[in-house]
């Protein structure tokens, strides 16, 4: 056989014998989330990052609606035993989790399957331990935690003549400010405020150091009687309830709704979660960053962490838990932290990307971005800055929500409204850990 002949037929045998093998399939990792707007860019982009640097292994983003939504379609999947490998849950969602016993697998043991040691030191410790069990078990992978801030609208703050430089650091100062920006015309309405529970509550309990609920919180234990309807959370939401009655506050909503006031420049002083700023950013605005506020005497202590964790399901084969290990080792890396930290506004979980931010330079070009982070790392956590922890966070939450929008039409004061969420929110506890 000639030579040119042979070669020919080996390559077209070599050929046959690619077309015809098995291509070995890569393991797939669905990853549901609650990230919208700019945050579900990020979350494709670092999926597809992840998906580029290795071949076993392709995360799945999908997402799953808002953070309450996305805990409920969870519990769904793995009732029906079709749960995603990978499932965001967002602070308020931590005790239903945790207490759904059988149904996750703690973060390290799922690392380890994948030939991974979770190291608790590495990460920012307001956050391991927000999301840890008493005996220090780390459930969950820290993955956009973060800390309310103050956004304020500079060019409002000037026609209203404000000092654009200087937000205002207590919550009289942003009531003031509110009312001259709505008299003066320079916004419709001069403060608005995601997150009524998580941020004027949860967090109001924690950075002016006061209760609330026994427990520390929920966090010492599931019996736990509330105590929000006392001051200074009373003459707190008496004054929000008063801004709205003379059209300085607006109410967007529960959950993040709001943020489209500030982003619209209908109003010019929001309290917001620091994860909120890469929309604040892609919308133009001459914005500023300041410190969450509080009251002379009471703060400020510290700011418990928000944002979300993520959790994975058990009963997953060796092959996933090998590549969620792989894909959280990703997610760990210095550059992907610093990376998520400088474009999300959420913060860097580990120690070591906090550092290298710090030491780029970041902070001194970019003012405000360090405060989220010196918020919640400022002072050593009492009984009260902890975090909340509850077994049903959710439903509690919705149960306040009622009230505070009954209040908020003028239908009940703040005394009335706090007395009834405590009230029906007390029974809702004691409901849930018979």
């Amino acid at each position: 056989m000639h030579t040119r002949l042979m070669t020919t037929t080996i390559l077209t045998g070599l050929l046959g014998l690619a077309l015809t093998a098995p291509v070995l399939a890569q393991t797939e990792l669905a990853w549901w989330h609650a990230m919208a707007g700019a945050n579900n860019e990020v979350v494709n982009e670092l999926s597809k990052e992840f998906n580029e640097s290795q071949s076993e292994y392709k995360v799945v983003p999908v997402y799953k609606g808002s953070y309450p939504e996305a805990l409920n379609a969870g519990i769904a999947a793995f009732r029906a035993k079709q749960p995603p490998a990978i499932l965001q849950v967002f602070d308020a969602g931590s005790g239903v989790m945790m207490a759904a016993e059988g149904a996750v697998m703690p973060v390290a043991d799922a690392l380890e399957k994948g030939g991974y040691k979770f190291d608790k030191s590495a990460y920012l410790s307001g956050i391991t331990a927000y999301y840890s069990k008493p005996d220090g078990t780390m459930l969950s992978f820290p993955y956009n935690s973060s800390s309310p801030v103050l956004y304020y609208n500079k060019d409002a703050f000037t026609k209203a003549g404000l000092d654009a430089e200087n937000p205002p650091k207590t919550w009289p100062e942003v009531f003031e400010a509110a009312r001259k920006i709505k008299s003066s015309g320079a916004a419709e309405c001069g403060f608005t405020s995601t997150w009524l529970t998580w941020i004027q509550t949860e967090n109001f309990a924690a950075w002016n150091n006061v209760s609330y609920g026994s427990n520390e919180n929920g966090l010492g234990g599931n019996d736990v009687k509330l105590a929000f309807n006392k001051e200074p959370f009373v003459s707190h939401f008496q004054s929000i309830a008063d801004l709205a009655k003379e059209g300085a506050f607006r109410y967007g909503g529960r959950t993040s709704e709001a943020k489209n006031l500030f982003l619209s420049g209908e109003c010019a002083i929001m309290t917001e979660s620091s994860g909120g700023l890469g929309d604040v950013i892609k919308s133009g605005i001459n914005y500023g960053i300041g410190q969450l506020p509080y009251y002379e005497g009471k703060g400020p202590q510290n700011t418990i962490p928000g944002g979300a964790s993520l959790w994975v399901f058990a009963g997953l084969d060796d092959n996933q838990y090998k590549g969620v290990a792989e894909f959280f080792n990703f997610l760990s890396q210095t550059k992907i932290q610093q990376k998520l930290h400088e474009v999300s506004g959420y913060l860097p979980v580990t120690m070591e990307a906090y550092k290298a931010t710090k030491d780029s330079g970041f902070y001194d070009k970019n003012p405000g971005r360090e405060t989220p982070i010196l918020q919640m790392m400022g002072r050593e956590p009492t009984e009260n800055s902890k975090g909340v922890r509850l077994v049903n966070l959710p439903q509690v939450r919705d149960i306040m929500n009622e009230e505070f929008e009954a209040m908020l039409a003028g239908n009940q004061d703040a005394q009335t409204a706090l007395d009834k969420a405590v009230k029906r929110g007390d029974a809702a506890i004691a409901e849930a850990i018979r």
